[in-house]
């Protein structure tokens, strides 16, 4: 049994999200490592978030136009950035960030309704 489509497609994403995440800014907690460390480092993490990223747009493509899945990629990237941010970095959110990220989310109205 196979899992649905845009199950497939947009778990996929989370998890290409997660590792991508962690390799642009993951090195941010270690100010005291090396660029050329955390370059490749990053680059090492960011494998992984292609083997999963290209899939999930390969799976995804046909179900959604390209739009869409860039859009449902953006809105995951902010989700997930926001959970890191809080819990990896310690920097907190403020209502700002709330207001522009659901901003962002609102624009998913538009790529996905049918005019």
């Amino acid at each position: 049994m196979s899992l649905p489509i845009p199950l497939m497609t947009i778990g996929l994403l989370l998890l290409a999200n997660v590792f991508m995440t962690f390799a642009w800014y993951g090195h941010l907690k270690h100010p005291g490592a090396s660029l050329v460390t955390v370059i490749f480092i990053s680059w090492g993490i960011a494998f992984f978030e292609y083997v999963l990223q290209v899939p999930a747009n390969r799976i995804g493509y046909g179900y959604f136009n390209a739009a869409q899945l860039k859009t449902i990629q953006e809105i995951i990237t902010l989700s997930v950035f926001a959970v890191f941010s809080v819990f990896w970095l310690k920097e907190p959110l403020g209502w700002n960030h709330f207001v522009g990220f659901a901003f962002i989310a609102a624009g998913g109205f538009f790529i996905f309704h049918k005019w």
